[in-house]
């Protein structure tokens, strides 16, 4: 069955604006993309598409209140940077059994982690990068003066 019919058998007779819950486990998606899923499902907290051979989220609508998503045994192999875009309230990603090689692919959702950490507007990687180095800095700074410091007194130590 298609994704589009099995939304609209999910709906069963409420409109979009008043689902929470919408579970579409092993349905067809077609082209690997969404399809039926739009902005009117605003107070959608719950969405489940294991199973649906999604490969691109590029599609997904605008999901403020969304906590938990479900995308596990897909064929997605990137893009969840639209995640952190679209899903700003998410808590909760299965991304198991997809296609996913190295981290560098999830590290998309650092940026959410961040968000969820400080409550704060996005911020790019660049920035996390820069912040790191920054810290770095600092740290290497902190030991050089103790390393100067312990020399200071061992010199002092010798001298009495």
């Amino acid at each position: 069955m298609e994704m589009k019919k099995r939304i609209n058998l999910e709906l069963r007779n409420r409109a979009p604006e008043e689902v929470t819950e919408l579970v579409l486990d092993n349905c067809l998606c077609v082209n690997g993309e969404i399809e039926g899923l739009n902005d009117t499902f605003k107070e959608l907290e719950f969405l489940s598409m294991a199973n649906v051979e999604l490969s691109s989220l590029a599609q997904l609508p605008s999901l403020n209140k969304l906590r938990k998503l479900e995308l596990s045994d897909n064929i997605i192999s990137g893009g969840l940077e639209v995640l952190a875009e679209k899903c700003p309230n998410l808590t909760y990603l299965n991304l198991s059994g997809n296609k996913i090689k190295d981290l560098s692919t999830v590290e998309a959702l650092m940026v959410m982690k961040m968000m969820m950490k400080k409550k704060m507007k996005p911020v790019h990687l660049k920035d996390l990068r820069k912040r790191r180095k920054k810290k770095r800095r600092m740290r290497m700074r902190m030991r050089m003066k103790q390393a100067q410091k312990w020399e200071r007194e061992k010199k002092w130590a010798s001298h009495t």
